[in-house]
């Protein structure tokens, strides 16, 4: 196994992004840290490295367990990284998915223009 590999296509691996490409377009615009400094998609992960993703609502971050070059099953990603984020970023991502959603009755159709203004407007409001 090798000492070390690109830092996009270990994310990738293990799961982190659904693709390579997403990946790499995540590290230059700069929601991928390792040691508090963005890196270029490039830079090379070492086994103990704790890299921090951001990820829209919540920032992900994990330990480099070992090297893999291969995408693995979800099943074995415990086994090439370890998650760090704490229990309280995963309770701010569930939060917001629950308040973001509406509820209407069955049957009632699609929402009108003004209904759905309504919606809209009521989503923009910050938690």
């Amino acid at each position: 196994m090798e000492e070390h590999i690109r830092i996009d296509k270990w994310l990738w691996a293990v799961r982190l992004f659904k693709t390579r490409n997403q990946a790499s377009q995540a590290c230059r615009a700069g929601k991928v840290r390792m040691d508090e400094q963005p890196v270029k998609p490039s830079r090379e992960v070492h086994v103990m490295d704790v890299i921090s993703v951001n990820m829209g609502f919540i920032c992900r971050t994990v330990r480099v367990r070992a090297l893999l070059t291969n995408r693995v099953s979800a099943r074995l990603v415990p086994d090439y990284a370890t998650d760090l984020t704490p229990e309280e970023e995963y309770a701010r991502l569930k939060l917001i998915r629950e308040t973001n959603y509406e509820m209407r009755d069955r049957g009632l159709g699609r929402p009108t223009k003004k209904q759905r203004r309504d919606i809209v407007r009521l989503k923009r409001y910050k938690i």
